[in-house]
């Protein structure tokens, strides 16, 4: 199992001995199923990084499109406009800025801009993906998602959710493998909530170590107060910290190397726990 992970300037270790990464969201968007809009202006923006970062987030997710289920899609110089104005002001916070786009001219200009890494919904499938991260060094987060954020929660179906999800994972890999691009620089995400019903969702959370043996990558995983969260413990969005965190910890216990998450002072102090109570048992 790989290790650690290149991305951009930094190389992140992600061993057993590790404790898993947090990595915090920034949405600079008006319509984000959590956010609602509220760090859209860059003071905004820029005081809820350096929150997170005092809370002891890892890495910081930048996102300038909404892929909640049904959003609407973003204009190219929308999302550009929305997205590098934060990125050039955090560049030099001392922690692994990525950048949340299935756009590839988005992604030339934020590798520009200091990004480390890109967090790809659509897997690196869009034309021109490939090339655009190929001569970087940043990281990759390759998830899985049916169809578009437009139709993806209408009547998801799978024969075997955790083979097809692995199966895709293992054949976005290995194309991007031989466009030359080093698996240092890869992880994988299961996607969860992206085409998934609540079964699929709890399915690939209870097998993420068959996608980790299979593909031999870290993990990311990303439930952050998500539908799947509210279904489980009947709550609306603003008070899913407590599942998210839990989910968050079921994660990390099936193998998930970085976890994506918004309440990132809870999920740092959770996983402290986590790790001292399993290296004490090591």
């Amino acid at each position: 199992m790989q290790e650690f992970l290149q991305c951009g300037r930094y190389r992140l270790a992600l061993g057993p001995k590790d404790r898993p990464l947090v990595m915090g969201i920034l949405n600079i968007t008006p319509d984000s199923f959590s956010d609602s809009g509220q760090f859209m202006p860059l003071d905004s923006a820029l005081d809820r990084a350096e929150q997170m970062i005092a809370e002891g987030a890892d890495m910081i997710d930048i996102g300038g499109e909404s892929t909640r289920p049904g959003a609407p899609v973003v204009s190219l110089e929308e999302e550009l406009r929305r997205v590098m104005p934060t990125l050039y002001a955090l560049r030099d916070c001392g922690k692994p800025l990525s950048v949340d786009t299935y756009k590839p001219e988005v992604m030339k200009e934020a590798l520009a801009a200091g990004a480390d890494m890109i967090n790809d919904i659509n897997g690196f499938n869009a034309p021109g993906a490939l090339t655009a991260v190929n001569e970087s060094d940043c990281g990759l987060c390759i998830m899985h998602m049916q169809r578009d954020p437009q139709t993806m929660q209408a009547a998801p179906v799978y024969e075997d959710v955790v083979r097809n999800v692995t199966d895709y994972l293992r054949q976005r890999v290995d194309a991007m493998a031989a466009a030359g691009i080093s698996r240092a620089r890869m992880c994988i995400d299961p996607g969860f909530g992206f085409g998934k019903t609540l079964a699929h969702n709890l399915e690939l959370l209870k097998n993420l170590e068959v996608l980790l043996q299979e593909l031999q990558l870290p993990l990311l995983a990303g439930m952050s107060r998500k539908t799947m969260i509210g279904m489980l413990i009947g709550k609306p969005v603003e008070q899913r910290a407590a599942g998210s965190v839990a989910a968050a910890l079921v994660a990390a216990a099936h193998g998930a190397r970085i976890v994506r998450v918004h309440d990132v002072a809870a999920t740092v102090d959770a996983l402290k726990v986590w790790q001292a109570s399993r290296q004490d048992a090591a």
